[in-house]
């Protein structure tokens, strides 16, 4: 066990909000705070205006002024508790050897174990190779340890820990109550005040406090236990606990006083519950009297908001033991001022109690608003709102747990609505109060959960301690946060397991609205949809699903912009948000590690680096993040527009603005762990298609040719403070030169607020267009700034696309191509299907959309490229407009592509056209490569521009501008390579390939189709359905041979990389037509491995259709799965 010495101290300035400008913070400016936050520093340097507006700002505390404080931030006597032996030992009755700085966390002062292979992390790892892959050997090795799969703390520590300090309760405290304050432990606390034990707290979310009875003025030995091990399972994910964002930290790291308050009679909890429509306040008000006695006094309400000062009003009351609850109402006039996200206005309210000789008053903030459900669509004070929000994964680097001051809550909701964002959500855990506070401020709309992600081991309903823990912590939250008008929505936690869990969170959604009708409750993120719900949470309103692969939308079907979710909204009667949309990956910012100054490092970062530049890349880097940040953020305003799209929707949660680094590092954020921006999007262009109002085009397809005439449906998201009286709202279709190719407007007399508005149909002829060009339609509102705009393409009808005299066009690379390539010609290689070959992890499927999520925790989950790169000045792409990254255009080509796989060729070979691969495996990938082989000049790419190209506007474009190149003086590539060595790149095409097969399955799931059982990749595979509902055996397999053939068997690969859906019992039966089967050409029992079988059929047949029916599994499981299948031909 070691100790690092602590971060120097660092003094910050207080960031104020700007008065004009964009309202977010300089990244220099988000730096400083970030290194101030990581030292422990607790003082910022700020003018007396500045310091002023910050008490103001603090104002949330609900301490009174009548109430006595001392603060207890500063130096504290430490120990570790490595062997849990401190209790036992009576540790709190002597002074601690160690110190350390309070608030703070004892890893970011240096305590801990360094990290290394056998730590006990808190968070699952899917994917396991780091520990055993031998590519990860040097980073297990002592002194040079970098874990894959999320940001690496310095120092790593799971178990309880000691903090102590010498207090100094002054005379003034005499007599009265004392309560001990600590802000955000972590996680358990046992309190002794000398050697007497004072009490303990296990909340996640509000602070503990504990009254220290009996304390006479003078020093005292204060001594705090501190456990960070899960003294409830909440699910070892869940981000209020795990390693996977903010680590599993042991400390404390807010507000630590000691307060003192009337020991009799006192005011206990103040809540307030507005009326919008009285325009009044209910003050409910739990009081203790201690008095054992009945006393009478007098009870006052004051509120304020602004230079809004309501009369305050006073009553008599009659204080009965041990305590009560006092309600009553506070006018708050006709001008009362409402809380609204563009508007919101707080009410300090100060409620004094005066009895028993003695006086005690609290203050607290609230608005007045009231957020309801209307239908399927959420309401602010009647006025419809829609939730545009990402999410909260408790992901501060700097520190490594949540900022408990109110100028980083501030920064984060500036650049939050920044980008267009109204709302946030908190993934199984709940901020401090700070968050509320600032959110208040900025009109942000707060989505709380208990700090549980009750999966992966944990359940809820089950009886087990958690479901009583979590009623107890909701509580908490609810008494604690209420007030707070920007908290709107809360539930459980995130995605629970349990077989009860039904019953047990539609009881408990049904004892919080009794409770508190302020804000409306939900059972969970993502599931169960059950009745008592007030609005859902659900995966099904967005474009991918988890595991669908390469079937969602973005990679199955052509692009449009036409797709909404109205199927899913209207379902129900209350309002659906879309849960966890996006998940669009970028290539890491490897910029971005020296960024990492605080308790957390970027290894994961320097693990990827290392490996780019093992494979030739290291140059690439800068043009990979640019490219792969493009498509990224193509992929997230499709995912946005298509919520706005939809009539009816309630809202929808980004997983995420930001980067989520664990869970395998997903870098899934259009700004990094900090909030700042990545370099190929700015807040300004986000906010074009997030913001409250968006103006939406519905395409039915992006690619256009000359003859055509341009069309599409025009609408309107509007989701403003109130309707657009008389908008002018104008649209263009220009190309890149600036030329108009055509124009229009609408005027009507009103554009509502709080719905989806069609405004019409554009429709423009093509003729005139210098094709192939790309096009930009822009709708916009006049005089607003608000605006939006979509890329399409105009191709001319037809193009020359037949090859140069002396150039030979060829499948493969034949002895043709070779003795055409030794004479010094040129030759075009178009591979053919199927051919190209993979790589231990099998062939790279042919996606066009980001990776989601990551491939680590998805196990592979196809895609694994993030787009084309390319140099747009290329000769070979002359006659083929483009930029350097993917765009829509390229959907058509690089769906139907075989990546290449070039590691071996030489280092200085860089493809005409990239593709940028996964950050866990870096590969050299390309679809067009050119080389000098022998005398002759060799075009290879990979995308197919030989099929069905009548109807393909896209690849007869390229495939025109590659044979323009090839005739051109400009085809000269200047590396050579070996021909043996190009011939490794490709492999034989199946028999199956080579006929054109297409195939059928009974059943699949989704992200293991049939296709994969025919790609002629071993690494991938057709698998029937899994889980409740999934069919048994049997399980039937029809391949399509396209004609009439002469078969002899066939041949059966199973997965190869484990036995579930190994096929046992077998039959196999013949077609000519594939309705009328024949009697089984073969029949049997497969042995229980993973060798290829090879069935015979005696004699020979002739059929088109195939049918292989599976009848039975290995180990008695109901499912079937098949790497590969080929037919034999005599």
């Amino acid at each position: 066990m070691t100790k690092q010495t602590p971060f120097p101290t660092r003094i910050a300035r207080l960031v104020m909000p700007a008065s004009n400008g964009p309202p977010v913070v300089r990244r220099d400016e988000a730096r400083l705070i970030r290194k101030s936050r990581a030292s422990g520093c607790r003082w910022y340097k700020v003018s007396v205006a500045a310091f002023l507006w910050f008490a103001l700002a603090c104002s949330w505390t609900a301490l009174s002024a009548a109430e006595l404080s001392v603060d207890l931030a500063g130096p504290w006597r430490f120990r570790l508790d490595v062997d849990d032996a401190g209790i036992q030992q009576r540790w709190f009755a002597t002074d601690l050897p160690d110190r350390i700085q309070l608030p703070g966390s004892l890893q970011a002062q240096g305590y801990g174990n360094d990290p290394a292979v056998d730590t006990s992390w808190t968070g699952d790892i899917i994917d396991r190779s780091w520990f055993d892959d031998p590519q990860y050997e040097k980073y297990r090795q002592g002194g040079n340890v970098k874990v894959t799969f999320w940001l690496q703390p310095d120092k790593h520590y799971v178990g309880p820990a000691w903090y102590q300090r010498t207090i100094d309760v002054p005379a003034e405290f005499a007599g009265q109550r004392i309560v001990l304050h600590l802000e955000r432990p972590h996680w358990t606390t046992r309190v002794w005040l000398d050697e007497r034990e004072a009490g303990a707290g296990d909340s996640l979310s509000t602070p503990h406090e504990l009254e220290l009875s009996g304390v006479e003025p003078g020093p005292h030995r204060l001594t705090v236990r501190v456990d960070n091990r899960l003294h409830v399972n909440v699910g070892p994910n869940s981000h209020s606990v795990s390693d996977h964002t903010q680590t599993n930290w042991n400390g404390i790291v807010g507000a630590i006083r000691l307060r003192a308050e009337p020991r009799d009679v006192r005011i206990d909890d103040v809540q307030v519950y507005p009326d919008v429509k009285r325009k009044t306040a209910k003050i409910a008000v739990t009081y203790v009297n201690a008095t054992g006695q009945q006393v009478s006094g007098q009870i006052t309400a004051t509120a304020a908001c602004g230079d809004h000062q309501p009369p305050p009003v006073s009553r008599e009351v009659r204080l009965s033991p041990p305590g009560g609850q006092i309600e009553w109402e506070l006018p708050l006039g006709d001008d009362a001022r409402l809380w609204d996200e563009f508007s919101p206005q707080i009410y300090d309210l100060t409620v004094s109690l005066q009895a028993n000789g003695a006086s005690h008053r609290r203050v607290v903030q609230f608005g007045l608003r009231e957020f309801s459900a209307q239908g399927t669509q959420f309401a602010l004070n009647g006025r419809i709102v829609m939730l545009r929000g990402t999410l909260e994964c408790c992901i501060f680097p700097q520190t490594g747990y949540p900022p408990t001051d109110l100028a980083s809550w501030q920064r984060i909701y500036r650049i939050l609505k920044a980008h267009g964002l109204n709302h946030l959500r908190f993934h199984s855990w709940c901020p401090p109060e700070a968050a509320f506070a600032a959110a208040d401020q900025a009109g942000v709309l707060l989505y709380v959960e208990c700090s549980t992600w009750a999966n992966q081991g944990a359940s809820v309903g089950d009886g087990k301690p958690l479901d009583d823990w979590l009623k107890v912590e909701a509580d908490r939250i609810l008494r604690r946060y209420g007030n707070h008008p920007s908290f709107v929505l809360m539930s459980y936690g995130n995605e629970p397991a349990g077989r009860q869990q039904q019953r047990f969170l539609g009881d408990l959604v049904n004892a919080w609205k009794a409770r508190d009708p302020r804000r409306l409750y939900t059972s969970a993120a993502g599931w169960p949809l059950i009745p008592e719900n007030q609005w859902h949470c659900t995966p099904a309103p967005r474009i991918h699903a988890w595991g669908a692969g390469l079937q969602d939308r973005l990679n199955a079907l052509p692009p449009a912009t036409t797709a909404d979710y109205r199927d899913d909204v209207q379902k129900y009667d209350v309002p659906v948000v879309s849960h966890e949309i996006g998940q669009w990956c970028v290539y890491p910012d490897f910029d971005e590690i020296a960024e990492y100054t605080g308790v957390v490092k970027a290894k994961n970062l320097e693990v990827f680096r290392d490996s780019l530049q093992a494979n030739h890349l290291g140059d690439r880097a800068r043009d990979f993040l640019m490219a792969s940040g493009k498509l990224q953020t193509l992929c997230y305003k499709e995912e946005i527009e298509s919520a706005l799209r939809t009539p009816g929707m309630g809202g929808f949660e980004l997983l995420d603005l930001h980067d989520f680094p664990g869970q395998g590092s997903a870098l899934v954020g259009v700004l990094d762990p900090f909030w700042d921006s990545k370099p190929y999007v700015t807040p300004e262009a986000y906010h074009r298609f997030a913001c409250q109002t968006v103006p939406l085009a519905r395409l039915a397809k992006r690619i256009w040719t000359t003859g055509e005439e341009f069309t599409s449906d025009i609408e309107i998201a509007h989701f403003g403070p109130r309707e657009l009286a008389s908008p002018r709202i104008i649209w263009s279709l220009t190309d890149s030169a600036g030329n108009k190719i055509g124009s229009g407007d609408w005027q009507p007399e009103t554009l509502p607020t709080g719905k989806l508005s069609v405004l019409g149909r554009i429709a423009c002829p093509l003729r005139d267009v210098a094709a192939p060009a790309r096009l930009v339609l822009e709708v916009a509102v006049e005089g607003t700034g608000f605006a939006n705009d979509w890329d399409v393409w105009a191709y001319p009808p037809s193009v020359d696309i037949a090859p140069p005299p002396d150039v030979l066009v060829v499948a493969s690379l034949d002895e043709a191509a070779a003795k055409h390539l030794q004479a010094g010609g040129n030759v075009l290689l178009l591979p053919a299907a199927g051919t190209v070959k993979g790589d231990r992890y099998g062939k790279i499927p042919a996606g066009f959309s980001s990776i989601f999520w990551n491939t680590a925790w998805t196990r592979r989950q196809a895609p694994h490229t993030l787009g084309i790169v390319c140099d747009p000045k290329h000769p070979a792409l002359a006659a083929f407009p483009t930029e350097y990254h993917s765009n829509w255009q390229w959907w058509d080509l690089v769906t139907k592509s075989q990546a290449m796989i070039l590691n071996d060729l030489p280092p200085n070979l860089q493809p005409v056209v990239s593709i940028v691969d996964d950050w866990f495996t870096n590969r050299r990938l390309g679809l067009v490569v050119e080389a000098r082989v022998g005398a002759g000049r060799l075009l290879m790419c990979s995308i197919d521009l030989s099929r069905d190209l009548e109807s393909r506007p896209v690849a007869r474009q390229l495939r025109h501008s590659l044979m323009k190149y090839l005739a051109s003086d400009a085809f000269r590539p200047s590396v050579a390579v070996d021909l043996t060595v190009l011939q490794q790149l490709f492999q034989p095409p199946s028999t199956l390939q080579k006929l054109g097969a297409t195939v059928r399955a009974s059943s699949d799931q989704p992200e293991y189709p049939a296709v994969q059982a025919i790609d002629g990749d071993p690494a991938t595979i057709w698998h029937t359905p899994w889980g409740d509902g999934a069919p048994g055996f049997p399980h039937e397999l029809i391949l399509d041979l396209q004609t009439m053939t002469p078969l002899a068997g066939i041949r059966y690969l199973p997965r190869q990389d484990m036995a579930n859906g190994w096929i046992s019992q077998y039959e196999i039966q013949l077609s000519d037509d594939g309705r009328q089967w024949r009697p089984a050409v073969a029949q049997g029992v497969w042995k229980t491995d993973r060798r290829e079988k090879v069935i015979p059929f005696t004699p020979p047949q002739s059929a088109r259709f195939v049918r292989l029916k599976a009848t039975a599994g290995h180990e008695g499981k109901p499912f079937a799965a098949i790497a590969e299948l080929d037919v034999l031909v005599p």
